[in-house]
């Protein structure tokens, strides 16, 4: 079974937690978390990206970033615009985005379940990205972000939150993008430990997003524990920060793709040769009408292109994924793209910023194609996860985002 428990939670006062909530740090890059932290000094981007108050000369892993991110850290408990909670609790947060609401647990989770797989993994990670927050995480003592993590629906668990919901929210509040945030303490969280470890309870939870924190805190845990002569298991370093959402509530949106050229071919000879994929069409949708097919931006025209139902084995969790069928058939054959982790003739379009970007980049000469995808489902991130397998990359984009800085977690 699952393990979960309370910490005690570093977070804003209530008052100032609009203003400290920020983006994940991977979700912008540092001219765009500067820009968004512009005029609000507590925003929590001070923390995960401190480059943002360095010289913009200096790169996203320089020592003095890290040295910035502590500093700043150490300030916001110095001012009291962040504060230690006084007992160990659990949390529930709701998102509601556009009129759906998702609410989770926020909880945190052993380390050891996420080396043996009672967390299960969809996404391969990168040892830089891992080596970043591993830092991070070590040099402020804290899991800075929770991992958004996704388990099946229990009606039991279900029927808890929606009574704890009743009770006065610790923060509520909408943020500039229109998704409202509350967040309350839980009255009982004996209970959902219990209910978490009961039959069935909840036996594994799946990484929905957030790779890189989870293998990071595995890797600081690891240090934590190889320092401490005395070490026991008790620590509370073994544990990190989640958010556990049943899985029927979440939100997949498309990861698009765009290609920077026509691997010297012209648009003539790219349609010629995607009437032997499937069966193509001109449209005025920019988004396919289900899976196993995908809309095509090409010459400032959309294309429906319609996999043969037939050839697609849904028997194969990997194969048969909409991102995987476009890799196999078009991608690699036709476009001449190889590994989609190095190849720098690709890039990706997540969620909301939908087929207008698509459409954007490759009308200002940018890129010479676009592919508009139908988004990944939790039944098919599960089964891959089950099957110990590993997704191609970017093929999910959940949204909401979960915000940072609301609740922190000490590793002592």
């Amino acid at each position: 079974m699952l393990r979960i428990k309370t910490f005690a939670a570093i977070h804003p006062h209530p008052s100032n937690a609009a203003q400290m909530a920020s983006v994940p740090y991977d979700v912008v890059n540092t001219s765009e978390a500067r820009e968004l932290a512009q005029g609000l000094p507590h925003s929590f981007l001070h923390i995960v990206r401190a480059e943002i108050d360095l010289p913009p000369q200096t790169g996203s892993y320089d020592d003095a970033v890290y040295a910035k991110a502590r500093t700043n850290f150490e300030r916001f408990l110095h001012d009291g615009v962040l504060i230690r909670d006084s007992r160990p609790r659990m949390y529930l947060y709701r998102q509601v985005m556009n009129h759906k609401s998702q609410v989770g647990l926020v909880c945190c989770c052993h380390i050891d379940d996420y080396l043996n797989d009672v967390i299960k993994k969809h996404e391969k990670t990168r040892k830089d990205k891992e080596d970043d927050r591993t830092r991070h995480i070590l040099e402020l003592n804290v899991h800075a972000e929770p991992v958004f993590l996704a388990y099946r629906d229990e009606p039991r668990i279900d029927g808890m939150v929606r009574v704890d919901m009743n009770d006065r929210p610790l923060f509520h509040f909408i943020a500039k993008d229109g998704v409202t945030h509350t967040v309350w303490p839980v009255h009982d969280s004996q209970a959902y430990v219990d209910a978490f470890a009961s039959d069935p309870g909840v036996p594994v939870a799946y990484i929905a997003d957030g790779h890189h924190r989870s293998a990071s805190a595995a890797r600081a845990a690891a240090e934590r524990r190889k320092a401490n002569r005395r070490h026991t298991g008790a620590e509370e370093y073994n544990w990190f920060l989640t958010v556990l959402f049943p899985a029927s509530q979440l939100r997949i949106l498309p990861y698009n793709r765009l290609v920077r050229d026509l691997h010297g071919k012209n648009a003539g000879q790219v349609l010629k040769e995607l009437k032997t994929v499937g069966r193509l069409s001109q449209t005025s949708s920019t988004q396919p009408p289900g899976p196993g097919a995908v809309c095509i931006y090409l010459d400032r025209s959309w294309h429906s292109l319609q996999f043969d139902p037939a050839s697609i084995d849904h028997s194969e969790p990997i194969n048969s994924l909409d991102v995987s069928l476009l890799q196999n058939r078009i991608l690699a054959p036709i476009l001449g793209i190889g590994d989609l982790r190095t190849d720098k003739r690709i890039d990706f379009v997540g969620g909301i910023r939908g087929p207008a970007e698509l459409v954007r980049r490759v009308d200002s000469g940018e890129m010479a194609i676009g592919f508009s995808m139908h988004p990944t489902t939790m039944d098919q991130l599960i089964a891959v996860a089950d099957a110990g397998s590993i997704m191609p990359p970017k093929s999910t984009w959940f949204e909401p985002k979960l915000r940072s800085g609301l609740l922190i977690h000490s590793l002592d």
